[in-house]
């Protein structure tokens, strides 16, 4: 009778000595997922900050003036340069 419940005991031993080792595994395989989401969660702030600072330095306007006068060809508006229309008396 005792033969059999060692055998039964270590059985459920082995079992759970297995069921420990497939643990560990899986919580080796989820924290390598975490670290590389952390990881990607990090450059895609990264990549936001960058764009943001993109985003202002494009829309200054003193860099859209310089593309105005260097791509364009534009001039600043003077009063000289200005005429005015006037609706004739019909």
């Amino acid at each position: 009778m005792s033969f059999k419940i060692n055998i039964v005991l270590a059985a459920l031993l082995v079992g759970c000595a297995l069921s420990l080792v497939n643990a560990q595994y899986q919580a080796r395989h989820l924290f390598i997922d975490l670290e590389r989401a952390q990881a990607k969660a990090r450059q895609l702030d990264i990549d936001w900050a960058q764009l943001q600072l993109d985003q202002s330095k494009l829309g200054k306007h003193a860099r859209i003036e310089e593309i105005a006068r260097r791509d364009l060809n534009m001039t600043q508006l003077t009063p000289n340069r200005t005429q005015y229309l006037t609706q004739g008396e019909q």
